[in-house]
């Protein structure tokens, strides 16, 4: 299941960072009371994108927006300060950070060159920095994950559990020089266990593929026994990331043995039945008591659901069964508006219309400058892997399909000169390069809500698919399929 690893590993967010520690003046000095319930968070913005940092709690919530002075930095003091990981964003870009009382910390970096720039100084720098590594070293190996999902079970279980090992004894050798919270402590650990623990739910999916997801009860008895040690309401890891990862693929495992149950063994397992994503949902409700963490599950596996082209029905049956479970007013609003939007953005509807800038700031109807069958595709100014691969794809896809025009759109909402800056230095073609007027709504009507997801018009602008992936494996005969039902363009024979 080459695109579950690949669609798990793009969830994770832009947050390796290569770390120095320096000594930076602000002008500001930062002290804090052995007995406050404050932190101390400022910096330096080198290009910022906007004028402000946001600064969340650690449920996610906005603390607030915090502006940069005329020298583009900031200082802010966390009041009533609860330990536990909060966020920043500016300008697109995401960093967690860990904060407890008495932290002062300052972050510098240059928007032009984000993951490489950042660093942290200050009290509370270096457990930042520690956590950081560790997410470094996850990353890496998730990256690896196919190659590793080709080993034979006892091998993979021994392999990851040396590693998540060496992990926590690495870990345990830079206590003995650095006096870190019991906090911090279960945070480094968590992530450490709980990047294992994923991979293990993962790899079932990597080696046996759907066609053959019934051996999953032949894998050996201790396989899953991390199960053992779950915390499934941990709120404080609502919004980690190692934990998420886990959540997700650990409700599908589950559910996969209740879908045995009503189907045949020798049956080819579907990951989209109605009932086996019903199931997602129930474990949910069932396991999971914390109400920010059940919310958010269940709102992702219905979404994950809903937007895979399933039929008008199955999408307001599916959910229905998932608003009588969920408690957020939100969730509610956002879904129920996904379902209005993918029921006009069916095959054989016409695209909806959204207005697009040009790269030489003309101004379109998205309507306007389809002439040919074309792949619409997304892109964010944060997301650099994801940049640099699809438009290296299409690069591909271009020489295989000249009779087809392949548009690029970029999501973001930053000043016009950052999304630029990026087409200018990987020298990407200026043709067909387009980013939203209003991004908003633009990516509420056709339902953005994967980066990876494109859509495949006719030349009148008829959707003939509304949600595909160019980096499937199956996506060229997806695409071969479709445009000679339509008896559109053929492909062109590589050299």
């Amino acid at each position: 299941m080459l695109d579950l690893i690949i669609h798990i590993f793009m969830l994770t967010r832009n947050i390796a960072i290569a770390i120095i520690l320096l000594s930076v003046t602000f002008g500001c000095h930062f002290k804090g009371g052995s007995n406050s319930e404050h932190a101390y968070i400022g910096g330096e913005i080198i290009n910022p994108k906007n004028k402000s940092v946001v600064l969340f709690n650690t449920k996610g919530e906005i603390v607030d927006s915090i502006t940069l002075d005329k020298n583009n930095r900031f200082l802010y003091k966390v009041d009533n300060l609860k330990s536990g990981l909060h966020s920043i964003t500016h300008g697109g870009e995401y960093q967690m950070l860990l904060l407890e009382p008495n932290d002062s910390m300052m972050i510098r970096l240059n928007t032009y060159d984000f993951d490489e720039s950042l660093v942290f100084t200050g009290k509370g720098a270096k457990k930042n920095n520690y956590l950081i590594k560790t997410y470094l070293s996850n990353e890496e190996e998730a990256k690896k994950l196919v190659k590793y999902s080709k080993m034979e079970p006892e091998d993979f279980f021994d392999f990851v559990e040396n590693r998540r090992e060496n992990q926590l004894k690495e870990f345990h050798e830079f206590l003995l020089d650095n006096d870190e919270t019991e906090f911090f402590k279960s945070i480094v650990e968590a992530n450490i266990n709980y990047n294992t623990y994923a991979d293990k739910e993962i790899y079932p999916f990597a080696y046996f593929g759907s066609n053959k997801m019934i051996h999953i009860k032949d894998l050996p008895e201790n396989f899953f026994n991390h199960r053992k040690n779950i915390d499934y309401n941990a709120n404080y890891l609502s919004h980690f990331f190692a934990y998420n990862r886990f959540l997700f693929s650990n409700i599908d495992n589950l559910a996969i043995c209740k879908y045995y149950e009503a189907n045949p063994y020798h049956s080819k397992f579907n990951r989209h039945a109605m009932e086996y994503n019903k199931t997602k949902l129930d474990l949910i409700d069932s396991i999971i008591t914390d109400t920010t963490i059940k919310n958010n599950l269940l709102k992702y596996k219905a979404r994950e659901y809903i937007s895979n082209n399933h039929t008008e029905d199955e999408a307001d049956e599916l959910l229905h069964y998932y608003l009588a479970k969920t408690t957020n007013k939100k969730d509610k609003t956002y879904m129920k508006e996904l379902v209005s939007s993918l029921k006009l953005l069916r095959q054989g509807n016409m695209l909806p219309n959204i207005e697009l800038v040009g790269y030489n700031d003309t101004h379109h109807n998205i309507d306007s400058i389809i002439k040919k069958p074309s792949i619409i595709y997304f892109w964010a100014s944060n997301s650099k892997a994801q940049y640099r691969n699809s438009h290296h794809v299409v690069e591909k896809l271009k020489s295989k399909y000249p009779n087809m025009d392949f548009i690029s759109i970029n999501v973001n909402d930053n000043d016009d000169k950052f999304w630029k800056k990026i087409i200018d230095n990987y020298n990407f073609s200026t043709e067909n390069e387009f980013k939203f007027k209003n991004s908003k709504a633009a990516r509420k009507k056709l339902a953005v809500n994967y980066l990876n997801k494109s859509i495949i018009v006719d030349e009148k602008g008829i959707i003939l698919h509304p949600n595909t992936n160019i980096f499937s494996p199956e996506f060229e005969s997806t695409l071969d399929n479709l445009l000679q039902k339509k008896h559109l363009v053929a492909k062109q024979d590589a050299f």
